[in-house]
């Protein structure tokens, strides 16, 4: 049988969730159906050592998405692709002119991962984007919440947007966790009887850590801890400088980019998530799978949907530092039958999310695509 040739495009395999999402279901396509081929710009991320090595991967010349038109057009051409995946609106955006521009028959699957908007400029751009969305075969949601945001301010039709939840591959975390290990520059950070929490993304506004030293001050009055934060983004220095005004400084411990978080996340605590708004939030997802309770602020959309409304962790008013600090404390000084009912709860939830059963739910999707 001949297999069916699937384009994945994004600008970066980063350290970001798109490029993780991607990842998970590159490596999980069923081989005997499909052959995934990647393309990115000519930038390094952190995930290309992770992709299995069947992947064909291509990188264009360039680092600029302007400019990667004709060249992604050439490659769908002469690769004789049949579906062009993308993910973020400007590279959607890209990878639907570039698929026309290709004159193949190949099909555009796009997806959409988080909820943007708000300003008067933004909305205008995203009934923009809206317009090319709707020349693609198919459109792709995270969440439900993201698909509400595609229909109000992308002006897409709900029936012709699919609901698939991001894969979190469990096989794979569970084989860093067994294989793993922290950094030696950072084991002495878990040498403590301190409660650890902890907590991962960009430091980037969007993630709002102000909102959560804030929080973590006053946690530590109470219960002495301490704060992993792994990321890496324009605003550690200023996020230094809250700590040492707040007196914590001692107790924040930045580590950076980790390839292998799950292993950080196993030795914590408590997970903490502050986004201002997210369109899923994998990560939290992949805190359950680790065995680490969450606190995560209630964003639109992606956090009470993974935690199902509170079921599976607690949730807590956007930029609000006193509910977050009540909620952290209060699991921080669960008594261990109680935590570890949190904790099966939580590996519970993260099968649900089970990068084997979602990624088949894609590939469904690609074989509708294809009939249409």
């Amino acid at each position: 049988m001949t297999k069916i040739k699937v384009l994945f495009f994004i600008y970066q395999m980063g350290g970001g969730g798109a490029a993780r999402t991607l990842l998970n279901i590159i490596n999980n396509l069923d081989r005997d159906k499909f052959a995934p081929m990647l393309v990115t710009l000519n930038m390094d991320g952190s995930y290309e050592k992770e992709l299995k090595e069947d992947v064909q991967f291509i990188k264009l010349e360039t680092t600029r998405l302007s400019r990667s038109i004709g060249d992604l057009a050439n490659i769908i051409k002469t690769e004789e692709v049949d579906l062009v995946f993308s993910t973020i609106p400007r590279v959607n955006t890209i990878a639907i002119l570039a698929n026309e521009l290709s004159r193949s028959k190949a099909k555009n699957v796009i997806r959409e991962a988080d909820n943007l908007g708000g300003s008067f400029r933004e909305n205008l751009q995203l009934i923009g984007f809206g317009l090319v969305y709707k020349r693609a075969s198919q459109i792709v949601s995270l969440s439900e919440g993201v698909k509400e945001n595609l229909v109000k301010r992308y002006k897409i039709k709900p029936q012709d947007i699919k609901v698939i939840y991001n894969p979190v591959d469990l096989e794979n975390i569970n084989k860093q966790l067994t294989e793993g290990q922290i950094d030696p520059a950072h084991q002495e950070i878990f040498n403590t009887t301190d409660k650890i929490v902890i907590t991962a993304g960009r430091l980037v506004p969007q993630k709002d850590q102000r909102t959560l030293l804030d929080a973590f001050a006053k946690v530590n009055h109470q219960e002495s801890s301490r704060l992993v934060i792994l990321g890496e983004g324009p605003l550690k220095d200023e996020l230094l400088q809250q700590a040492a005004q707040l007196n914590i400084e001692d107790r924040i411990y930045f580590v950076g980019f980790q390839s292998n978080p799950y292993i950080y996340f196993s030795k914590a605590d408590l997970f903490i998530l502050t986004s201002i708004h997210e369109g899923f939030s994998h990560v939290i997802a992949e805190a359950l799978a680790t065995g680490t309770p969450v606190v995560s602020t209630n964003c639109k959309s992606g956090p009470a949907e993974v935690l199902n409304n509170g079921e599976y962790g607690a949730l807590c008013p956007v930029g609000d530092v006193d509910a977050l600090a009540e909620n952290m404390l209060r699991i921080l000084q669960l008594n261990e039958a109680d935590l570890a009912d949190i904790i099966e709860k939580g590996h519970t939830r993260a099968g649900h999310f089970d990068a084997k059963q979602i990624v088949k739910q894609y590939e469904d999707v690609f074989l509708q695509t294809l009939k249409k």
